[in-house]
This record gives C-alpha cells, sequence and structure tokens, in this order.
C-alpha cells in the first residue's frame, strides 16, 4: 500500500508542462563547456603569471640614499 502511495506522489512530478521554458541537456552541456574553458584559461595565466619576472626601475625622483637603498637591496635579492 505504501508503495502505490509513493508512486501516486511521484506522478505528479513526472508531468511535463510544455508552457515552462527549461535549460534542459543543452544548457547543461554549454554550461560545463564554459566552466571547463575558464578552468583552462585560469590553468594558462598561472603557468604564465610564474613566468613573469619583474624588477621594478628606481624612482629617478627619490633622494640619494633611498636610491643607494634600493639599489642595494636589489643586487642582494
Amino acid at each position: 500500500m505504501s508503495a502505490s502511495l509513493a508512486l501516486t506522489h511521484l506522478v505528479p512530478l513526472a508531468e511535463v508542462d510544455e508552457n515552462k521554458v527549461t535549460p534542459g541537456v543543452l544548457g547543461f552541456i554549454v554550461f560545463a563547456v564554459m566552466a571547463v574553458a575558464v578552468w583552462g584559461l585560469m590553468k594558462s595565466m598561472s603557468k604564465h603569471m610564474q613566468k613573469v619576472d619583474f624588477k621594478e626601475a628606481p624612482d629617478p625622483e627619490a633622494a640619494p640614499e633611498d636610491r643607494a637603498d634600493t639599489t642595494a637591496r636589489q643586487r642582494q635579492g
């Protein structure tokens, strides 16, 4: 008896309303492809950012003692 009761509760869920718009399988596929593409782009960007070696030039308008200190730190590092 309980199986038939459960089945009667599931039948309304199985009915499809033709006027209701849903993304369906195509929407899921498009979303999945976009997610994989973003993941690939982030992985590629991370790899390229690790290759960047940026050394900042000393400020020409800084006081001379500040430039000497900056130059000494750059030689150490």
